[in-house]
C-alpha cells in the first residue's frame, strides 16, 4: 500500500518541563528517529515541529502559529503529501513501528481511519487515514488551531487496533523512564 506519513513532533512538552521530546533517546536512539524509521517505507515522511538534526530524507514545517495544536500540524503537513493513504503519528511512540502494518491493513475501503485502541483509550496520533477522509475531516473543522482530534475524527468511520503496548507514548518522565525500562526488560530476555 502506498502511504505517506506525517510525524507530530511540535508541542511545549510541559510535563517534560519543556525537554525536546522528540530528541530524548530510548535505547540509545532519539524517540523522533524511531517513529521516522517505523515509516520508512513511506513515499514521503514529513515532520511537523522545528526542524532537528537527523539522518534520512524528510520534509520539514510548522503550523501557524507554531503550537497549534495536532489538528494544525496535520492541517500545515497534509499540502505536502500526495499518496491517498496518510499515517498520523506522534514523534513520542518509540514502539509504534509494530503498529503500522497492522494500522495498514485494517484501512479498508469503507473505512475512513483506523488508529490504535488500548482499554478505553483510543490513540487518534496513532492512525492510518484514507487521503480523502482526512482531507474531509479538516474541511469541517472551522479553525485547526486548537481542535482537538476527537472533533477532527468525529465524523470518520473507525476501525480501531488493539494495542498490546505499541501506542505507549512518554509525556512525562515517569513514561520515559517506563519505556526505558521496556527496552532494559527485553534486553535481558
Amino acid at each position: 500500500m502506498r502511504f505517506d506519513a506525517i510525524v507530530l513532533a511540535g508541542g511545549a512538552a510541559r510535563r517534560l518541563g519543556g525537554a525536546d521530546k522528540p530528541m530524548l533517546e530510548v535505547d540509545g536512539t532519539p524517540m523522533l528517529t524511531r517513529v521516522l524509521g517505523a515509516v520508512s517505507a513511506a513515499q514521503t515522511r514529513v515532520v511537523v515541529g522545528p526542524r532537528r538534526s537527523i539522518e534520512g530524507a524528510v520534509t520539514w514545517c510548522q503550523e501557524t502559529p507554531p503550537g497549534g495544536g495536532p489538528v494544525a500540524a496535520i492541517a500545515a503537513a497534509l499540502p505536502l503529501t500526495t499518496a491517498p493513504v496518510i499515517v498520523v503519528l506522534a514523534a513520542d511512540l518509540p514502539w509504534i513501528a509494530a503498529a503500522v502494518a497492522p494500522l495498514l491493513a485494517a484501512l479498508q475501503p469503507s473505512v475512513d481511519v483506523a488508529m490504535l485502541r488500548a482499554g478505553d483509550h483510543s490513540n487518534y496520533l496513532a492512525a492510518a487515514w484514507h487521503r480523502r477522509a482526512l482531507t474531509a475531516a479538516l474541511d469541517r473543522v472551522a479553525d485547526p488551531r486548537g481542535a482537538s482530534m476527537r472533533t477532527l475524527v468525529a465524523a470518520a468511520t473507525v476501525a480501531e487496533v488493539a494495542d498490546p503496548g505499541w501506542g505507549q507514548d512518554c509525556d512525562t518522565w515517569p513514561d520515559l523512564a517506563r519505556a526505558r525500562d521496556r527496552t532494559t526488560d527485553r534486553s535481558r530476555g
